[in-house]
């Protein structure tokens, strides 16, 4: 059993930052990649960003030069540092972890629970 627990989500003002955290728990063998997918109300779920194994991150166009990803040293922890907010940043965040449980298995995706964020102008 694999649990993804996010935290960090709030109001906002537009211009202000936050700092979400997805902590993965449980039965990991080795974890590849944890990011992170939002979803805004009426939209489709969208990927913000990513951060693999060894230390390579990528980012959705939309928060390049805004959001940080990053992680603890002992791999099972992410972080998205984000500035700048906008009022279309607001959505749900999901964090996502792509990890195998055990070793010679296909790696799984997993999905946190989801942490809202909202941005006021």
């Amino acid at each position: 059993q694999v649990q993804l627990v996010e935290s960090g989500g709030g109001l906002v003002q537009a211009g202000g930052s936050l700092r979400l955290s997805c902590a993965a728990s449980g039965s990991i063998y080795s974890i590849n990649t944890m990011g992170w997918y939002r979803q805004a109300p009426g939209k489709q779920r969208e990927w913000v960003a990513h951060m693999t194994d060894d230390g390579s991150t990528n980012y959705a166009y939309p928060v390049k030069g805004r959001f940080t990803i990053s992680g603890d040293s002992g791999g099972n922890t992410v972080y998205l540092q984000m500035n700048n907010l906008k009022p279309e940043d607001t959505a749900v965040y999901y964090c996502f972890a792509d990890l195998e449980d055990r070793p010679g298995v296909p790696s799984t995706r997993y999905w946190g629970q989801g942490t809202q964020v909202a941005v006021s102008s």
